[in-house]
């Protein structure tokens, strides 16, 4: 009876903590949310439970090691490339973190599921901001511009380093008389702006676009 009271004890626990990093993920509107979460939480929990009940004698672990293969293929299916970005990498970290979790509980390591439980909650919630506020210093766009040999590139550049942006020329081409710049640039987002806006008045520009 006391077996059967620590078992609940140790769903409860994986429910709760699958809840807690379900919900950021809920309200982020992330494909794997609160349900998704306290599933994966409480599955792993099981596994290990069974893991330790049905394995023999130095071979315990034999079924909550293949716990990481069926969350490796869970994690790869949130992971999506969106144009040039990597879409769904935190989601799938997610996941794998909060199996690990799910798997400290079913082992009776309560102490090291609430630790580690507290640093991924730290993570998600409290360093999101802190990834704003570098974010928003540090912008990456892919420049492609098109304008007349009048403008030569150096008044580019000297006006990237003019507003102290940093870049990487990749390739200048010619043909017929309209050059052609492909050109990275990083700085914050009031500074693209101006670099924005300093394209958008020069007359010899034709045409530019920019891929975030």
């Amino acid at each position: 009876m006391e077996v059967a009271s620590e078992e609940t004890l140790q769903l409860i626990i994986a429910l709760v903590i699958g809840g807690i990093i379900g919900i950021e993920r809920e309200v982020s509107s992330k494909a794997a949310g609160f349900r998704t979460m306290i599933l994966i939480s409480v599955g792993s929990t099981l596994f290990t439970m069974m893991s330790v009940k049905l394995g023999a004698h130095g071979s315990e672990d034999r079924i909550a090691a293949n716990i990481l293969t069926g969350i490796g293929f869970i994690g790869a299916g949130v992971v999506f490339k969106d144009g040039f970005n990597v879409v769904g990498l935190t989601t799938a970290a997610t996941i794998w973190i909060t199996a690990a979790l799910g798997m400290a509980i079913g082992s009776k390591d309560y102490a090291l599921a609430v630790q580690g439980a507290v640093l991924t909650i730290i993570v998600l919630f409290l360093f999101e901001y802190i990834q704003k506020i570098i974010t928003r210093y540090h912008h990456h766009r892919a420049y492609s511009i098109i304008f007349m040999s009048e403008i030569k590139t150096n008044k580019i550049e000297n006006k990237l380093h003019e507003l102290g942006i940093r870049y990487h020329r990749k390739i200048e081409t010619k043909s017929n008389e309209v050059f052609h710049l492909n050109i990275d640039i990083f700085g914050s987002k009031k500074k693209i702006d101006l670099f924005n806006s300093f394209l958008l008045d020069e007359q010899q520009v034709k045409s530019f676009s920019c891929v975030i």
